[in-house]
């Protein structure tokens, strides 16, 4: 649907999309506040406007006669005239009309008495009288469909009290079928058919709860036949457009026919609408090709049958409408929605259109203010690509929400479900091929024949389910323990580099390791095979790696399920998820963890990892989407993508071991399995309140592939820690007098990991909010690691440490230092910098204070007290031999060439305004009197001229209607404590420099 005719629409308010447009946040249309109620105020804008056409929505303004009144000023309506609307506004004049015209209907009655109306539905009705509609308009809430007679009677009594202005009720009889929306375009004369929709009114899933005005809808209709169509363009909209004509009642703009079809194909109306439907209209007008400005301008000038009207027929859209918590009864307001413009951008072909939302200037935020607040709609080529692509992003990714929305999650499931019944189709036309899973099942046969332990297994694969004997185990009073896992998206990587053969491995580490920190032997193990489309040589391997992980654990595969989803999943791509069961016996063993009997000064004993094992791929895969890097990058004499399907490691055989012969697994407390959260969440899942972890990462090696994460993503040490294991893959907590000889029997198993002290447990207070888990010396550890060769021909030890090693920064202020504040925050969490010294021209400013706090020097230099200002700068510049960067933060001196120079590329400055607009002092101010809708700040390298070396880094804040120069600068302000941080960051990880020569910057 476009408009490409128009210069200018004019909006009444109602909702946030025109609030916005409103204060002027954007510019291709105006906003004006006039009383829709009263027509003559409408009437009287246009006139003295210059508005040529006006385009009305609501039912109540038509039957108030909106059009008659535009009409007769010249002024052009898309909208019938007042009595034309009666089709909609009167239901007794609609229903006497059908039958005047021969257009089917419902049979029906018209009653101003409750108890005249209630004997009728009772005694004397003929056919099951159970509809029950006010006869004039009631905002889409006064139709009832009773399920018994007793229901109808008390819709009867309920309208009439409620609407006791609409002259009666009309009592119609339930038909029996499936409801459809049939739209056109008129002139009076010509009919423009749209394509049929369907909407949804019950508020719930399988149409339950109360009637709504509308939960959704969908177009086209696949039930609808090209002859369905044809009969109601004939005998329904083209009659009915006819006969409004010649009842004097010319019908101009929308007419809207409620349609019922049963199970005969048989047609009756159930309604007319003089006007768009919602929801229908959100899903029939996203398929419009036509510029529906010229469809409109031709249908108030009688033209309609000169303009083809387009539509998409390749593709379907399907709406879903978000209400209120509460709706259609009382719901809350105000609460703020999330997404709404965001969807759009990363969602293409979905749309969002507000209805009960409202606009804070204040915080710039969208707010809910109705029951029914948005409609998503999404097009795509197949009716349920489109519920599909509609579903993940506001069910499952909630890229648009609000807190407590009520939605349908089945609408366009009538529409589905006819196309899949009617449909013939075969198993392998939808892209599953069965033959090709039994190959794949005679292939694996073998495979998994390998894995079955001599006792416990019952049975062959390819049964409906999988037995298991654990008395034949030799478990006497098991305790069961399960898990279950995936590998995340190294998944990604093992297709990239199409090496499928060990991450099965890792899909059996990720579950048996869990249960193996119970005590338990890893008995048997089902997996998961989910793929787009079956190949059945990459699903053999996967298995293969399956298997071998069940070898290397002591477990049985002894069933799974292979799964083909065309449509789910993208061409030559799969998921896996494992379930892994094993046990101990509740005599026998020992249970863990033992977490009441862990103490301070208990050790924790480390077992390396083999590398990244499978957490944090989406990470990893960041990295080298940033540094430019694919799986063939040389790392450690290796492709990067071979180090990183390195296979998990399985710590069951020497575990076991250990923990089940002889008395050595004893001192043991807990096992702790390192996965996604890594050393910081996985070690406190074991400990008491009380406790606390203190590691020292100078006592394990750290593999290559960490320090090149760390150093390349200019990963902060905390995210490293929470997001990777970080070469420790199993922790111990042993008692400190045990840990020895714990030690010594794990470095006599067969299996080549190293095995060491990492640390103890410590006290700590249970109301403290301090991490439980403490590292110490890791960046050193990085740093450490680096020495050794990173990639062929990489730089020397010495570079290797200069590249990871923290810059010294300088920050130079005059004030308060809320800039440095931030500054000086932020540095806690980044490996790049330190601020190191602090100097001010001022003795009573109060960053001084701020920076002691922090620990960090300090310095006072008087520019007072110097003959000239490069006498001053010189004097400062006798504190910087030890400084990488120098950072002004509000520091209110203007700095000399000859300083500038020296620095150049090492200084940087912000600017309280979205350079290169507003420079100089007074900037807010410059800012109010200019009339700007928007500015911000501007981080950037400080050159010779004033506000003029190269930009870093910008963020936008608007300006609100109601901003003075204080409420504008606070705004800048928290902009600022955001971004001069993070710039810095991009300045001192050298992602960013400055051109030798240039006034422009370098990605590097």
């Amino acid at each position: 649907m476009s408009c490409l005719k128009l210069f200018e629409v004019v909006c009444c308010s109602c909702c946030a999309v025109t609030a916005k447009l409103f204060i002027g946040l954007k510019e291709s249309s105006k906003v004006v506040r006039v009383t829709t109620e009263h027509c003559g105020d409408v009437v009287h804008y246009c006139v003295q406007n210059d508005i040529s056409m006006v385009v009305v929505g609501p039912e109540a303004n038509l039957a108030r006669g909106i059009a008659d009144d535009l009409n007769k000023k010249g002024i052009s309506c898309f909208g019938p005239s007042q009595r034309a609307s009666e089709i909609e506004s009167n239901k007794k004049f609609a229903k006497d009309f059908m039958i005047e015209y021969g257009i089917p209907t419902a049979r029906y009655e018209v009653f101003t008495d409750a108890v005249e109306a209630c004997d009728f539905i009772n005694n004397r009705a003929e056919y099951a009288a159970l509809v029950v509609k006010a006869n004039g308009l009631a905002a889409g809430k006064g139709v009832i469909v009773a399920s018994n007679k007793q229901e109808a009677c008390e819709a009867v009594t309920d309208i009439l009290q409620k609407y006791p202005d609409k002259n009666g009720v009309v009592v119609e009889e339930l038909l029996v079928g499936e409801e459809f929306s049939f739209l056109a375009f008129t002139d009076g004369h010509t009919v423009q058919m749209m394509p049929p929709a369907q909407d949804h009114k019950r508020l719930l899933d399988g149409d339950r709860g109360p009637n709504t005005g509308g939960m959704g809808a969908y177009c086209p209709c696949p039930q609808i036949t090209a002859n369905m169509r044809s009969y109601v363009k004939t005998n329904i909209l083209q009659k009915t457009v006819d006969g409004m004509r010649n009842e004097g009642r010319k019908f101009v703009g929308v007419l809207y026919a409620g349609v019922i079809i049963n199970s005969a194909s048989q047609v009756k109306v159930l309604e007319f609408n003089c006007r768009f439907g919602d929801p229908e209209c959100e899903a029939i007008l996203p398929l419009l090709k036509t510029d529906i400005f010229t469809i409109m301008e031709a249908c108030v000038t009688g033209k309609l049958d000169t303009v083809n009207v387009e539509w998409n027929e390749s593709h379907s859209c399907v709406t879903l409408i978000l209400a209120s918590n509460g709706y259609p009864g009382k719901y809350p307001k105000n609460i703020p929605i999330e997404g709404i413009e965001e969807v759009t951008k990363n969602r293409p072909n979905i749309r969002v259109f507000e209805a009960g939302t409202t606009f804070d200037p204040n915080t710039g935020s969208t707010l809910t203010s109705g029951g029914r607040v948005l409609a998503v709609s999404c097009v795509a080529p197949q009716l349920d690509e489109a519920r599909h692509i509609l579903m993940e992003s506001v069910c499952v990714e909630k890229m648009v929400s609000f807190q407590s929305a009520v939605f349908r999650t089945d609408i366009a499931q009538r529409g589905i479900d006819f196309i899949m019944r009617n449909k013939k189709l075969s198993y392998a036309d939808s892209g599953v091929d069965i033959a090709e899973g039994n190959h794949l099942v005679s292939d694996i046969k073998s495979i998994v024949k390998k894995t079955k332990l001599s006792d416990g297994c019952v049975g062959d694969i390819g049964g409906f389910g999988c037995c298991f004997d654990l008395r034949a185990a030799g478990y006497d009073h098991p305790i069961l323990v399960s898990g279950t896992d995936g590998v995340g998206t190294k998944l990604m990587i093992a297709q990239e580099m199409k090496s499928h053969e060990t991450i099965g491995i890792d899909l059996v580490a990720m579950c048996v390791n869990d249960i193996l920190t119970h005590n338990a032997q890893p008995l048997y193990f089902l997996d998961y095979y989910a793929c787009s489309r079956l190949d059945r040589h990459v699903a053999r391997d996967v298995i293969k790696g399956i298997a071998t992980g069940c070898e290397l654990a002591g477990c049985s595969l002894i069933g799974g399920e292979t799964a083909e989803m065309p449509g789910m999943y993208p061409p030559n791509s799969y998921d896996l998820a494992g379930f892994a069961v094993g046990a101990y016996d509740r005599y026998k063993h020992r249970a863990l963890p033992r977490v009441a009997d862990v103490t301070p000064g208990d050790v924790i004993v480390g077992l390396s990892s083999s590398g990244l094992h499978s957490n944090g791929f989406s990470l990893v895969r960041k990295v080298m989407e940033r540094c430019g890097v694919d799986c063939d990058y040389p790392l450690d004499g290796a492709r990067l993508g071979d180090v990183m399907l390195t296979p998990t490691r399985i710590y069951v055989r020497p575990l076991l071991t250990l923990l089940r012969h002889g008395n050595h697994g004893n001192g043991v407390r807990a096992l702790a399995h390192i996965t996604g959260g890594g050393l910081l969440e996985n070690l406190p899942r074991v400990l008491p309140d009380q406790c606390g972890v203190q590691l020292d990462a100078s006592l394990w090696p750290i593999p290559t592939i960490f320090a090149w994460l760390s150093a390349k993503g200019n990963i902060a040490e905390d995210e490293m820690l929470r997001t990777f294991n970080c070469g420790i893959g199993m922790c111990l907590i042993v008692d400190k007098n045990c840990a020895d000889d714990v030690i010594a029997r794990l470095m006599t198993s067969q299996e080549a990991m190293w095995v060491g002290r990492i640390g103890v447990v410590t006290s700590r207070d249970v109301d403290s909010s301090g991490d439980v888990v403490k590292v110490k010396h890791f960046n050193q550890s990085l740093v450490n690691c680096c020495e050794k060769k990173l990639t062929n021909g990489s730089p020397t030890k010495e570079k290797k440490q200069e590249e990871i090693k923290r810059k010294k920064i300088a920050v130079l202020i005059s004030g308060s230092g809320t800039n440095l504040q931030s500054i000086m925050d932020y540095s806690r969490k980044t490996d790049n910098y330190d601020v190191t010294l602090v100097i001010s021209n001022k003795e009573t400013a109060f960053g001084l204070e701020r920076a002691k706090r922090f620990g960090i020097e300090t310095k006072m230099v008087n520019h007072k007290n110097f003959k000239n200002r490069q006498a001053f700068e010189e004097e400062v510049d006798k504190y910087l031999d030890d400084v990488d960067v120098v950072v002004l933060a509000g520091f209110m001196r203007i700095l000399s060439d000859w300083f500038v120079k020296k620095w150049r590329g090492r200084i940087i400055n912000i600017h309280p305004s979205l350079l290169p607009s507003f420079k100089g002092r007074n900037v807010h101010q410059q800012v109010l009197d200019a009339g700007a809708m928007v500015t911000g700040c501007t981080v950037h390298f400080v050159i010779e001229g004033v506000d003029e070396g190269a930009i870093i880094a910008q963020q936008s804040v608007p300006v609100l209607p109601n901003d003075d120069i204080s409420k504008l600068e606070e705004r800048v302000k928290t902009a600022e404590h955001d971004i001069f941080p993070r710039a810095i960051d991009l300045v001192t990880s050298r992602k960013i420099s400055l051109m030798s020569h240039h006034n422009k910057i370098e990605w590097n």
